[in-house]
């Protein structure tokens, strides 16, 4: 009996100790440390390309209206400091790449067609993402968005402006334009 029970012990050992001799898997790399957990934001998958211009942003309020409008002034406040950013760079690329005598003069006014461009087109942004969640116990309610405002557009309102300008019609140059304002839209697509 004691020679059953000996065997028996060890084909159970042999048997457990067979699967711990096993080709141990290589580990993922996830590239997130021992410890920390990801954490998807709704909506924060919008990122501008070279295409679109697009913000992403949340409110918190235990108003799910006043939520809602703390993430809409968030997101038009982030996509109106990326329109601004990038149209004064293209501006200045563009003023710098042509043989102008009046630069200081000329980067004035395309600024200022700039900023009143913007102001006119942040009107017509489009939300392409909008999610509500409740936070728990704490009766408090967060609002995500995401906004989108195309380049074509901006581009096209822009030229409009520009050429209205007398001044600035006769020293435009639209292919030189568009081709300077694509270099910086397609910067957003290698992000």
């Amino acid at each position: 009996m004691k020679k059953l029970f000996l065997l028996g012990f060890l084909g159970v050992g042999l048997i457990l100790s067979t699967g711990a001799c096993k080709k141990k898997k290589p580990a993922v790399k996830t590239g997130i440390s021992a410890g920390e957990v990801e954490v998807v934001l709704p909506c924060s998958e919008f990122r501008s390309d070279d295409q679109f211009f697009r913000a992403f942003a949340f409110g918190e309020s235990m108003d799910a209206n006043v939520a809602k409008q703390k993430a809409l002034s968030n997101a038009r406040t982030e996509l109106a400091g990326s329109l601004n950013s990038t149209m004064k760079v293209v501006g200045d690329n563009y003023i710098k790449s042509s043989e102008f005598n009046n630069t200081e003069e000329l980067l004035e006014r395309f600024e200022q067609n700039a900023r009143t461009v913007i102001n006119q087109e942040l009107r017509g942004v489009k939300t392409v993402c909008e999610r509500m969640t409740q936070v728990g116990d704490r009766r408090q309610f967060r609002y995500y968005l995401a906004l989108e405002l195309s380049g074509g557009d901006l581009f096209d309102k822009y030229y409009q402006s520009l050429t209205s300008d007398q001044s600035m019609k006769i020293d435009f140059n639209y292919e030189r334009f568009k081709e300077t304002f694509n270099e910086e839209m397609a910067r957003f697509g290698g992000n």
